[in-house]
């Protein structure tokens, strides 16, 4: 039965590790009885991620997370086949129905092939094969998506440009700095033409094309206004913040001898935009929302708007820290995590963090930290914020430099970490102990 493999090869993970059910739920922000169910067989986690971060905690290999979601991916697939228990139950309803998590059929491919996994809608939910004409729905999909993508690039690029400093926060006033059009009753005259630019997506080998300001550490987030003006907000957004040096990752297409060494947080940008690198398995942003007058703006909430879903990466895996050197971080403020796995990611609060709605103004900025974690595909995606403030209301578009974020699924790819003091960087778990 694949649900009892997959929770007899966790409860293999969990014993090995030597670490209590309470201490792991506590660092996975999950009941312990939650835990007890999977690792029971009694219930089949609806989204690969905690699993994953389980495994992680528990030091499983690359073999064994390949393993583990292979088990899952069954599991998953055979959860709508039960009638009756406590697993049949977690599996109901609309999240089963709808698919939050990819099916047997849509395990990602063997490395190297780049096929597109599922279908998108253009709101970005994967949507569910019909019989026979599943290759005809996944060609209809590209179709829509490339669309869709175009429609997307254009209301980013048409407009005017914000300015940039020489790298710190950027404000918003009407469009942002990626010129997105107004939506709602915006007068006739401001619609531009749209020019779409070739260099705002990534090419069509996958490889995504350098931000035209990488050295910079933060942008604004581009203006998605009603007609009635200027928001009354920015938002400066840190696309390459760093939880812990020790869990940053990034994918890149170069054997390790054409890499270099692992940059300090503030050098990120530079170092990713030159080596054409995608955060891997997670990807932490920091966003910075502050009024720009005394008046208190409301922000509502932020919505996940899904790009593209394509298969993981098939490239080498280089670890930011320092094997043997120990880190540790503080949790923020404002912390919220999103299952870009899921049929509908969303952002969610940390276990004992506050959810939306929130008051900022100029004198009282708020920084939220959003954790975006991808296991089973590579996931373009972007933000929305709305606010309001009054009888006005709009939403800003979050992205990077114009173009999505984009984060990647790292199983079974190679990884390589850089040894303090040494030279060159080696195959994960190659360095001696301190």
């Amino acid at each position: 039965m694949a649900a009892a493999e997959f929770a007899e090869l966790l409860r293999e993970l969990k014993d090995r590790s030597g670490l209590s059910y309470g201490t792991l739920a506590k660092r996975l922000h999950m009941s312990t009885s939650t835990l007890h169910r999977y690792c029971n067989g009694d219930a089949v986690p609806t989204d690969y991620a905690p699993v994953e971060r389980l495994a992680r905690l528990c030091k499983a290999s690359p073999e064994e997370l390949v393993e583990l979601h292979r088990r899952w991916v069954l599991a998953d697939a055979g959860r709508g086949k039960k009638t009756s228990g406590p697993a049949a139950e977690q599996g109901s309803g609309p999240a089963a129905e709808e698919g939050s998590g990819p099916s047997a059929e849509e395990e990602p491919t063997a490395a190297g092939d780049s096929a597109v996994v599922t279908d998108v809608t253009p709101d970005g939910v994967p949507a569910p094969p019909v019989g026979g004409r599943r290759r005809r729905a996944v060609l209809a999909g590209i179709a829509v998506l490339a669309v869709v993508g175009a429609v997307v690039l254009g209301v980013q690029l048409s407009g005017g440009g914000g300015e940039r400093g020489d790298g710190a926060a950027s404000s918003v006033q009407g469009k942002g700095a990626g010129g997105a059009t107004p939506s709602g009753s915006a007068p006739a005259s401001a619609s531009p033409s749209v020019t779409p630019s070739a260099s705002a997506s990534p090419s069509a080998s996958g490889t995504p094309s350098p931000s035209p300001s990488a050295a910079g550490q933060e942008r604004p987030g581009a203006a998605v206004e009603d007609s009635s003006g200027t928001p009354p907000l920015t938002v400066g957004i840190r696309p390459h913040a760093w939880e812990s040096p020790c869990d940053q990752r990034y994918l890149i297409d170069r054997e390790p001898g054409r890499v270099s060494p692992p940059p300090v947080e503030q050098d990120a940008p530079a170092w990713v935009a030159a080596h054409g690198a995608v955060p891997s398995g997670k990807q932490f942003l920091e966003l910075t929302v502050q009024g720009t007058g005394e008046e208190t703006v409301v922000v509502d909430g932020l919505k996940v708007r899904m790009v593209q879903k394509r298969s993981p990466l098939a490239w080498n895996d280089y670890a930011m820290g320092y094997p043997g050197v120990g880190c540790g971080a503080g949790v923020p403020t404002r912390y919220f995590t999103v299952a870009l796995d899921a049929a509908r990611p969303a952002v969610v609060p940390e276990a004992g963090h506050a959810d939306f709605p929130f008051k900022v103004s100029e004198s009282d900025p708020e920084v939220y930290y959003i954790n975006a974690d991808a296991s089973a595909y590579d996931v373009s995606w972007t933000l929305e914020l709305s606010w309001s403030s009054g009888t006005r209301h709009g939403t800003l578009l979050l992205d990077d430099e114009g173009r999505p974020f984009r984060t990647s699924g790292n199983n079974g790819r190679p990884a390589y970490e850089f040894p303090l003091g040494g030279s060159a960087w080696q195959r994960a778990g190659s360095s001696p102990a301190p």
